[in-house]
């Protein structure tokens, strides 16, 4: 006899849901789609060579910590290489290893930090549109949510100011915990955060006291403009968390995500890692350390950011040719990272829509993905890494077919 398990499913357990764009990318398994779907890093960019005579070097010679069970926190080589890079990288300086953990991807870190900090009573301030990952995360942890609008130059604080005052006049202000924020090149809106909004988010963090989770898996793949001070560097660690990731500018098969924070916080997390996994694995960890130790990353980066920043371009001629006389459309040039966001005139639903790019063979993720309320979106997420570039130009001039006929179907257009 089979166990119902529907009836043994706990709260939170109930409370998880599918990614909705890993259900999305089945769709664009067929050899004659264009997926504009995930934003998986072109593995071309990959140092293969470098990393499997590294990873044969430290599995000979380096067995006993590599093969062997790790700590918690993570490679002790690893943080060394890490605290050198955030200070060149980002001029952050003070820290030292109990400062830092890694992590199994950056999304292994929010889910820890929902595990501590959140509940059925708890709210954390997200924007709107979010990152997917960060809305699941917290979500499957029972939270509230406080729903801020996404300006060109990141959150619009005037909103955020006004519902914190409200919380505040009510009692309740203790039950909001932090603000979750995608500093560089926001995924999926591709706007950064102004030097003047980062300033201003640590004052209102400072005034409410709250903490600030900032998310910075694309900041070194800048391809115009001028670097801007991460959010943790202008508040500090006891007032700010800084997530990142190797996922972007290395290699995501490594799964190393990075949390740098007070000693405090840090010794939290790893209380909650030491349930979760127990320890690292020691091999990728000893493996990035090795690379890091031997290899610029910065300059190894810079072929990496010609291709995307080229991508981009096409991507935005592309846009420019197929999609500029159609009224009402507009889309964010985002200054790096690996999305544009594109929205349609009022009416249109990409996620209804998504049933017609279906037939066209060409993949995109649905706005209300992006929603933390389960609502229509006449916006869509564009991911210009991994498609090469004739690809580009063929998915927007299907994405314009698609556009045009669901609108005068819908007499939308």
């Amino acid at each position: 006899m089979v166990v119902n398990l529907e009836g043994k499913i706990s709260k939170i357990g109930q409370n998880m849901k599918s990614s909705i764009i890993r259900e999305i990318l089945k769709f664009a398994a067929d050899k004659d789609a264009i997926s504009f779907g995930g934003g998986v890093p072109d593995p071309e960019t990959f140092p293969r060579k470098e990393l499997a005579e590294i990873a044969k070097e430290i599995i000979e010679k380096e067995y006993h910590y590599t093969l062997q069970y790790s700590t918690t926190e993570g490679d002790p080589v690893l943080k060394q290489q890490i605290l050198k890079l955030l200070e060149r990288m980002y001029g952050i300086t003070g820290l030292d290893e109990d400062n830092l953990i890694f992590t199994v991807g950056s999304q292994q870190a929010l889910d820890l930090i929902g595990k501590l900090f959140l509940d059925d009573e708890s709210y954390c301030v997200l924007d709107d549109p979010a990152y997917l990952g960060a809305i699941n995360a917290f979500r499957q942890y029972l939270a509230n949510f406080v729903v801020v609008p996404l300006e060109d130059d990141g959150m619009d604080l005037n909103v955020l100011e006004r519902k914190l005052s409200e919380f505040d006049k009510n009692g309740k202000i203790k039950q909001v915990k932090f603000i979750y924020v995608v500093s560089n090149f926001h995924n999926p809106a591709g706007v950064t955060t102004s030097l003047e909004k980062r300033k201003a988010l640590v004052e209102i963090a400072e005034k409410y006291d709250l903490f600030i989770v900032e998310d910075d898996p694309y900041g070194a793949l800048r391809y115009e403009g001028e670097t801007v001070d991460p959010i943790f560097k202008i508040g500090g660690p006891e007032r700010v968390v800084l997530l990142n990731t190797f996922s972007k500018v290395l290699a995501p098969g490594l799964r190393i995500g990075m949390v740098a924070g007070s000693k405090e916080f840090i010794r939290k997390i790893v209380q909650a890692k030491q349930s979760a996994d127990l320890c690292s694995p020691a091999i990728t960890h000893r493996l990035a350390a090795r690379y890091l130790e031997r290899y610029d990353l910065l300059e190894q980066l810079k072929p990496t950011i010609e291709l995307y920043r080229r991508k981009r371009t096409v991507m935005l001629n592309a846009l420019e040719e197929y999609f500029s006389d159609i009224p009402g459309v507009k889309w964010v040039k985002s200054e790096g990272g690996l999305f544009i966001w594109l929205t349609l005139p009022e009416g249109f639903d990409t996620w209804e829509m998504f049933e017609y790019a279906k037939r066209k063979k060409v993949f995109y993720v649905p706005g209300r993905v992006f929603k933390v309320y389960d609502e229509p979106s006449p916006s869509m997420r564009l991911s210009f890494c991994l498609p090469p570039d004739e690809k580009i130009v063929e998915g927007i001039k299907r994405l314009r077919e698609v556009v045009l006929e669901y609108g005068k179907e819908k007499h939308l257009l």
